[in-house]
């Protein structure tokens, strides 16, 4: 358990100032005397913002893949450049073989070609609900069928030569314990929020979730899709929710204007205890 947490991005879609913007998320987690590294970005961008931030990537203790897009993963090659311990947490699922859907052709948005073979020495692969600190554990989803979601938001995977919808068993949670109960990051949180608090509720046997990082992945979504999510949100206890990359200007305003101060929007440079 912390009492101590803290993060700052490192890298997302909106830019302030000197910092870069990408279609990417990294995040830099504090919690208690562990530096955690959830994501890379799309390429090495993060790595500058850093830089610029005065954050020195080389006190990075471990870092966490959330899932295997090249959105949260091709910076790995920049992050292991300057930090030449620190392992990657990926769950056991994760591959080079998520496609998405663009003008009706698959189009290939997995982890850059080669990458997890280039970098073996320094990936972890987990299973299950594994703790990989005091009161830090990575989380993935229950047994449940996510293919509508996966069919909706036109996300794949490549299995035995054949194109099936994605059940993110790639993706994984990482749930940090406090004082004032769970904080999660989910990313993209392809499979819903929603969803992904009850996982936890159900694999970690805790339902005392009260804060929410990552994009929420509703760009995609009509308003009234949103709508219901945002109501199923607005029914949970989590208080604090900081959301940005994948959840969309649009879906970002309905969220605002039903959840108010409980949600807030992040960018490159932003930073908070929570």
């Amino acid at each position: 358990m912390t009492d101590n947490l803290g993060m700052t991005v490192l890298i997302d879609n909106i830019a302030k100032g000197i910092l870069a913007g990408e279609w990417g998320l990294s995040i830099l987690i504090e919690a208690g005397e562990k530096n955690i590294l959830l994501d890379t970005g799309a390429d090495g961008q993060f790595a500058e913002n850093a830089r610029k931030l005065g954050i020195d990537l080389e006190e990075v203790d471990f870092a966490v893949l959330s899932h295997a897009h090249y959105d949260h993963a091709d910076g790995m090659d920049a992050f292991f450049a300057q930090n030449d311990r620190a392992p990657l947490y990926l769950r056991e699922g994760s591959g080079e073989n998520c496609y998405g859907m663009k003008e009706g052709e698959p189009r290939y948005i997995g982890i850059c070609r080669g990458a997890l073979e280039r970098n073996a020495g320094r990936i972890r692969y987990v299973s299950g609900v594994c703790e990989i600190g005091d009161g830090i554990w990575l989380v993935p989803h229950r047994s449940a069928d996510y293919t509508k979601i996966a069919l909706r938001s036109d996300l794949y995977v490549m299995r035995d030569g054949k194109r099936v919808p994605d059940d993110f068993a790639h993706e994984q949670s990482l749930v940090i314990e406090t004082e004032k109960g769970l904080a999660v990051f989910n990313s993209c949180s392809h499979a819903g929020m929603p969803n992904i608090l009850e996982d936890v509720r159900q694999l970690l046997g805790r339902d005392d979730v009260y804060a929410y990082v990552g994009g929420l992945h509703l760009f995609k979504l009509d308003d009234d899709e949103v709508r219901e999510i945002c109501a199923q949100i607005k029914e949970s206890r989590v208080s604090e929710i900081y959301t940005g990359h994948c959840t969309g200007d649009g879906a970002f305003a309905i969220l605002k204007e039903g959840l108010g101060e409980r949600v807030c929007q992040i960018f490159s440079g932003f930073s908070c205890r929570l």
